[in-house]
Order: C-alpha cells, then structure tokens, then sequence
C-alpha cells in the first residue's frame, strides 16, 4: 500500500485542513507506511505528529528511521529535508490519509457502531454471534475487551482502547478485509470523537443504547454536555439510527438522528408499555421479560409498526446470560440483525449461546452464595446490576468488591458511592487501575461519600486479598459482586501493564479453596 503526496495534499484541501505544505524535490514523493509512532518506522514513512506528550525529538527520531514527510500543526526545524504537511487539526488528517492510504476499507464492510454509557459491548457480542450465521463466521469486532480482525488465532486479540486511534482502526479494517470478513461490529466510545478516531466514518447502522453521566474529569470530557455531544456524533455519521426510546436526553438524541438521517431510516425501542406523549414517532420495537434465572434469560419481541413488521424478527429469544438489562441489549442486537437481513429463527440461534468475558460470570456456591463477575465500572451499569440482584434474590444481602481506575473517569467515583449507598450492604474499596494515581486516595474519595448507616466499608487495596475476604464472609442466601474488571489480566499501575490473574481466575480458586474443585465459569 502506498499514497503519494499530491494525493495527501488534494484530500487535506478537501477538508480544508491544509495551511501549508513543503516539497522536497530531492526526496521520493510516494510514501509506502504510515505511522505515528517514532519507533514504528519504514523507508519512506508518513509521519503523524501527534498527541499532548509529542515531542519534536520523536520526529528527528522518525526522520533518522526513514520517515520522508510529516503531518503536524506546526512547522518543526527537526523536520528540515522532509515534506512538510501542516495542517488545522493532525489528528483529522490522521483519520482522513489513513483511510485513504489503507484504500478505504469500510467500503467493502457493513459497519455497525454501537454507543451507550453500558451495555455497547454486549451488544456488539450479541451481533457478532448472530452476524456469523449469516456470513459464516465473517463478522469482524472491535470492542473494549477483544478485536476480531480475521479467523485465524493472531487475527484475535486484546484490545488496548475501546475504539483504536484511527491509524490502527484503519489498518485493522484494512486487514479485516484482506482476511474475507464481510461485517464490521463496533464500539463506538465519547473519547472516539473527542480525540478524532472515528473521523469521517459512516456507519450502516448506528446505535445509541443510552446516556448518564460518565468519562467526565481532566483528561476526559469537562462537562456532561461535552460527553453527550459526542455521543451524538454517531448517529449523525450513520446511514439507519437504532434509538433506545427510554434513554435520558432522548429528545436531544432523536434531533441528533435526523440531522443527516430521514425518520423512516431511524427506529426506536422500548420496553412492552412505555409510553411517553412526546415521542416524534411510534416505538418501532417492544421487548417483554418472559423469565430470567441464575442461567438464562428469555424474553420476547414485538414488531410494532408497519415499518419494524418488514424486519421479520418478531418472536421469542434466550440469552445465556442473566439480568434484565440485556433484554434490552439483546433486543438492540436482533434490531441490528434484523436490518442486516436476518430473520427470527437464526437470530435465536444465533444469539442463544453468545457470552461475554467478564460481563454476568456467575457462580452459584454451597455455603458462600452467589458470586457474580461483571465489568459494571459506573454508576449506571453498578444500579443496574445491584438493583437486579435485589429484585431477582429477594433482597438478598449485598456485598461489593470494586475500585475505580486513576487518571481518568474521575466522576465514576462519585457515582460508586452512591449506588453502593443506594444498594450493598457491605463494600470492600480495592485496587482498580490506578496508573499515577495513589489507590488510597482513590479508595477515600468514594469511601467518603458513602453513607455508612447503609454500607460498611473496608478498604483492602491488595484485590486478590478483598475478593478473598468478600467470599469469605458470604453466607449461602448472599450475592457477592465483584465488579469492573471483568476478564482484564492486569492491572495499569504507573505506565505499567501488571499481570493480574484476573477476577474470574482469583475468584474460582477461592471457590475452590473454600468449597472443593466443584467451581467452574
């Protein structure tokens, strides 16, 4: 692959993102890699300064390594001898030469991008499983837990953003391609559009599952309005909105959807019996709860206008996973499905077996209760799954084992405080990728707003050590939570990636400690 400089120019002046170009008559004027990482150089390399931490020093590194011309917002003296690209903003001309140079690849995959505060990657999990009956296995993904690019074991790994910086989304898309996939199934996250990943990309089908306040804090978003901004972008670069008509902020949601997107290209969803006077349109899809145990969870779907009867997905689903919550992401799943031309009886077969690492791992104990592993890492999916619990278990006793990480998502914090006061009765505050910043610290800040005449509090920061002290002390009618995590197998510590058995590993050696080799996830 290759792009040559007059083409990088003319794509620039497209998005009037040029200011200013330098050529060099003596250098080649076809680049044949792209990189933004001074360390990740070939002969003839188009080089992205970018980034807060980028230093000029990294682009007289990529220069020594064979970088012939650089993208960046500012002339660089460290750059002299090499073609210049200055442009508005280097993170856009990163998504729009990278695409270009990696011969647009979401032209020939049906892109589906999925957002919400909770729930994306479950849904993303559910499409993939049923997407695969339709294409024999074809469905790419990208989500925060593993990326599927091909069907060969290097082709799935773990992932290291929820959405890549685009070069690499690009180049995985690329691949993807290369490797005969078809489908495309992705999480879309705030952070995507606030640092430009995703720009200039169309989605098939765009979702939005829902919206509370989450990512806020110095390196994130300022301000809720800010998060939800850029939540919207998704719907307004997709070509079909699949809309949860019961999201907060809806009316801002649906303005979003039809800025670009006519009504009859975008559906709406909701739980059998909601009604709100102030929809724009009829709610296109109805789920109902037909039964949920400690295994599965069956519900039913109503195609409920004339436009959602021509997606003939109306009928009965299982899930193999619990908690009403997903009825509602398995019902955003089968919509999507169902527009990419499935019909009722593959969807259930195709969704009947998904699971997810991390997310609702359950394991019924003999004498220490039920213990349940999930990635619930905010205020949203931490209600949602305690409130569950409570209703599911006769308001069984509740104990919680969660951190929250550092530098970033500073006002999940807040928000762990008040759903463990809200619903646990005991809370065991832990170690949960706290990069630069001193656990401690991060445990006392949700400590402290945590009223106390509701939940006891310990603050363990080794996580094996409160995850052992949680199962412990459960007796056999408790729920034991252990949240946020998931199936991670490290902890970010000071820049540090540190092994970690993971939670569903410290977990079952426990179990098994306590009760026997009787345990399984």
């Amino acid at each position: 692959m290759s792009i040559s400089l007059n083409t990088c120019i003319l794509i620039l002046k497209e998005h009037h993102l040029l200011k200013s170009s330098a050529v060099q008559d003596a250098l080649a004027t076809k680049m044949e890699y792209v990189s933004y990482d001074s360390r990740d150089i070939q002969t003839n390399t188009l080089f992205f300064c970018k980034g807060a931490g980028f230093r000029p020093t990294y682009l007289s590194m990529a220069k020594d390594n064979g970088a012939t011309c650089y993208v960046a917002e500012q002339p660089y003296p460290e750059g002299k001898g090499m073609h210049a690209l200055i442009v508005r903003n280097v993170s856009k001309a990163m998504a729009l030469l990278s695409a270009a140079f990696f011969r647009f690849p979401q032209d020939d995959l049906f892109v589906v991008a999925i957002t919400g505060t909770k729930g994306k990657t479950t849904t993303a999990y559910f499409l993939k499983g049923m997407l695969d009956r339709l294409n024999g296995g074809k469905t790419a993904l990208i989500s925060s837990v593993n990326d599927v690019v091909g069907t060969k074991p290097e082709d799935n790994f773990k992932s290291s953003l929820t959405t890549p910086e685009s070069l690499d989304l690009f180049r995985d898309m690329r691949r993807a391609v290369d490797n005969g996939m078809t489908h495309l199934v992705m999480e879309v996250s705030s952070q995507a559009y606030k640092k430009n990943r995703v720009f200039g990309l169309t989605y098939d089908l765009g979702f939005f599952l829902n919206i509370s306040p989450d990512h806020i804090g110095p390196n994130e978003h300022p301000n809720f309005a800010d998060y939800l901004h850029c939540k919207l972008q998704l719907l307004v670069n997709s070509r079909k909105c699949i809309i949860n008509a019961q999201t907060d902020h809806f009316a801002e949601v649906y303005a979003a959807a039809t800025t670009t997107t006519q009504p009859d290209s975008i559906y709406l969803f909701s739980e059998e019996g909601y009604a709100n006077p102030a929809l724009p349109q009829p709610v296109d899809f109805q789920y109902s709860a037909q039964e949920t145990d400690m295994t599965e969870t069956r519900f039913s779907l109503l195609c409920a206008t004339d436009k959602a009867r021509q997606v003939k997905i109306n009928g009965d689903y299982t899930l193999q996973m619990i908690g009403d919550f997903n009825e509602s992401n398995g019902t955003a799943a089968i919509i999507g499905a169902g527009l990419a031309g499935m019909e009722h009886d593959e969807c259930a077969k195709g969704i009947r077996h998904v699971t997810i690492p991390g997310r609702m791992q359950t394991e019924k104990t003999k004498e220490h209760g039920i213990v349940v592993v999930d990635y619930a890492h905010n205020k949203a999916s931490m209600v949602a799954l305690m409130s569950f619990m409570r209703r599911e278990f006769n308001d069984p006793k509740i104990i919680v084992v969660v951190g929250s990480p550092g530098d970033k998502g500073v006002s999940r914090r807040a928000g762990f405080s008040e759903s463990l006061s809200g619903y646990a009765d005991k809370a065991f505050l832990t170690t949960d990728d706290p990069g630069f910043e001193d656990p401690l610290s991060i445990a006392k800040e949700i400590d402290a707003g945590i009223d106390h005449s509701k939940c006891d509090v310990t603050i363990e920061l080794d996580r094996e050590k409160a995850i052992r002290d949680a199962i412990s002390m459960a007796t056999k009618d408790d729920v034991v939570l252990i949240c946020a995590k998931g199936a991670d197998s490290f902890q970010k510590i000071r820049g540090v990636n540190t092994p970690y058995p993971s939670d569903i590993v410290v977990a079952q050696k426990v179990i098994n400690e306590l009760e026997g080799e009787n345990g399984h996830f």
